[in-house]
């Protein structure tokens, strides 16, 4: 290590943690943490290697600071946000973009000199009175072509574990890396305060998220909320669309799951879906086996597109989570283990949240302090028993339906894509689309979500949402699309792509199918995968036949399923379809790079659907095609 990094660095380390360090030959790593060292100004430093002492520490660490309180089953902890800290911020989340630079208009960006100066001012000093942690870890299987190494330092121990449940450890994978590619992450809670007994960021009003896409560096400063602080998860796939974009792959909002055919045979998917859309429950699907939840890489490999998940955890919403709904999940969360819950309510060393299938204590503590039923904020709105997004983060290989391939570095191959959307009036339960583009314009590019009565707001209003990754991009909307377009040109093997609508409703505002129908339509896709099963022809992409789904429904479901359900759910309503292609291409008319097989299949479309009416009228019956 060069003299002016060690004399940082020995100042802050004990001899231990600096030949830790010392042992990663990699001046660009060495050059991140003595500037964040010598910028957060920590009283010590401790580096962690992938050790299993280096993890007990962190986590009896969090303990004894009090940031995570021992539970009454064993392994299981909690952890308080401050009140005010309970949420991604979006609004302070921000690209630091250098001049000349073009995002597409539509990012939260600010100047990237600017935006240095401002955050780093923000973190000068903001480690004082605190250990700092160096963790490592791997994004993607280690040993890898899927590998991306990382590095965070944090002043949280609460961060650092549920790092250590979300990701593979990347300690002695880091040594492999050459040069500056990989993600470096800098955070500290900042100034802390104490209001309830236990410590939270006193200085949310200066809360900073700001991700460098030069450097690959995110800046995080004045939270504790791990989705503004575990900056491997969505902060990370911010820099890995980039970094995709460079190299030729796809990073992707999307779950993977196995779904099991006939016979042995398992055929994996990814699913992109926005929120209260069904991806949760999709990926656990009773009989079926997960991968991962939430991110994904693609790669092309020997003409075969394989994915990975990008993660070995979940970061979960436990609203609603119970024995009925998430049986597996459930059990997880309520035996013997190592579980992180955030602002939840606890009674009696218990934890409790909303909608967990059990009456709910009527006082205990949670995130805003001693808690009873009625209480209220200062601005006199209720507090509920446990906050609405209260969190669970457990590591995937603790479910009892962890796909055997989960952490295979080669990855496993995608039969199909599912692109999940919400509407109540337009889309039937599942389509396929009639080829790659068509998929991924009319499915993917195209995909809306209608707000529901959990979301701030109007319900009802569709809300797009491209790949389900609009939050995240970092590039322009075209590129992104274009992307996406480019994946498939170079497989023999290209995967299929559906969309999903698990949320039709009748003329009598009733949904037309039950939640676990679900089951049904993912084998479906399986046996379409595989050539096992037909499809029929629409202007929107291929339907099942009535005959595969009776059969299907038998044997997934165990359930009669009438030709009657069937038209009123796979009819093709051409008004709300039509409709639809107006909104998004006036969407896409704003978007200046958007590419021109977009509108023309978009086009194509119309055409499609202006000529069955013509032909059949504005709603026709699956049974005329």
């Amino acid at each position: 290590m060069k003299d002016e990094y060690a004399n940082i660095l020995t100042d802050k380390m004990d001899a231990e943690s600096f030949a830790k360090l010392d042992a990663i030959d990699n001046e660009a790593l060495h050059t991140f943490v003595a500037d964040a060292v010598q910028l957060g100004r920590p009283d010590s430093v401790k580096v962690c290697d992938d050790s299993d002492a280096d993890v007990r520490y962190i986590r009896e660490r969090a303990i004894e600071i009090g940031e995570e309180v021992p539970l009454a089953v064993d392994g299981h902890t909690v952890h308080f946000d401050g009140y005010n800290d309970q949420a991604r911020d979006k609004e302070r989340t921000k690209y630091l973009v250098p001049e000349g630079m073009d995002l597409g208009g539509r990012l939260n960006a600010v100047g990237r000199d600017e935006g240095l100066a401002e955050v780093r001012d923000i973190l000068d000093g903001a480690m004082e009175g605190k250990q700092a942690y160096v963790r490592f870890f791997c994004l993607g299987p280690t040993d890898s072509r899927f590998s991306v190494s990382c590095v965070q330092v944090t002043d949280s121990c609460y961060v650092a574990h549920s790092e250590d449940l979300l990701y593979r450890p990347g300690y002695e994978q880091f040594k492999k890396v050459e040069g500056g590619d990989f993600f470096r992450f800098m955070h500290s809670a900042g100034r802390l305060e104490s209001p309830h007994g236990h410590p939270v960021s006193a200085d949310v009003d200066q809360r900073r998220v700001y991700i460098d896409i030069v450097d690959d560096r995110v800046y995080s400063a004045n939270t504790q909320y791990a989705g503004n602080t575990v900056g491997l998860k969505k902060l990370a796939l911010r820099l890995a669309i980039r970094k995709a974009d460079r190299e030729g792959w796809l990073a992707e909002h999307m779950f993977v799951m196995g779904v099991h055919g006939p016979g042995d045979r398992v055929t994996y998917f990814t699913g992109a879906f926005p929120s209260a859309c069904g991806k949760t429950s999709t990926a656990m699907l009773p009989g079926e086996t997960i991968v991962g939840d939430d991110l994904a890489y693609l790669r092309g490999v020997d003409g075969e597109a394989r994915t990975v998940n990008v993660e070995s955890g979940i970061f979960g919403i436990i609203r609603d989570v119970n024995g009925d709904g998430d049986p597996v999940i459930y059990n997880v969360l309520t035996t013997p283990g190592e579980v992180i819950f955030s602002n939840v309510l606890v009674k009696d060393g218990r934890p409790y949240w909303l909608g967990m299938g059990c009456e709910l204590p009527e006082e205990g503590v949670n995130h805003s302090g001693p808690w009873h039923k009625g209480k209220t904020d200062e601005q006199g709105n209720e507090i509920t028993a446990s906050h609405k997004n209260a969190r669970y983060t457990v590591r995937i290989a603790d479910l009892s339906n962890r796909d055997p391939r989960a952490d295979d570095p080669a990855g496993v191959p995608v039969g199909g894509v599912i692109y999940g959307g919400r509407d109540s009036d337009t889309s039937v339960p599942v389509t396929e689309s009639f080829d790659w583009a068509h998929g991924i314009i009319t499915m993917g590019a195209a995909l809306e979500s209608e707000t529901t009565a959990a979301t701030l707001g109007a319900e009802g209003v569709r809300k797009f949402n491209l790949m389900s990754n609009l939050d995240f991009l970092s590039m322009p909307l075209g590129k992104y699309i274009q992307n996406n377009l480019d994946f498939a040109a170079d497989l023999t093997a290209v995967p299929r792509i559906f969309a999903t609508n698990y949320f039709l409703k009748g003329e009598d505002g009733k949904y037309l199918n039950g939640m676990l129908d679900k089951a049904v339509w993912v084998k479906w896709m399986e046996l379409r995968v595989h050539g096992d099963a037909e499809g029929i022809d629409t202007p929107t992409g291929r339907i099942p036949r009535y005959e595969d789904l009776k059969r299907l429904f038998r044997e997934v479901r165990d359930k009669d399923y009438s030709q009657e359900d069937y038209v009123a759910q796979f009819t093709i309503r051409v008004p709300e379809n039509l409709a639809k292609i107006d909104r998004i291409e006036k969407i896409y008319r704003e978007v200046s790079d958007a590419p021109d097989v977009l509108f023309q299949t978009l086009a194509a479309q119309r055409q499609r659907l202006e000529a069955l009416r013509d032909a059949k009228g504005d709603y026709v019956s699956p049974l005329e095609l």
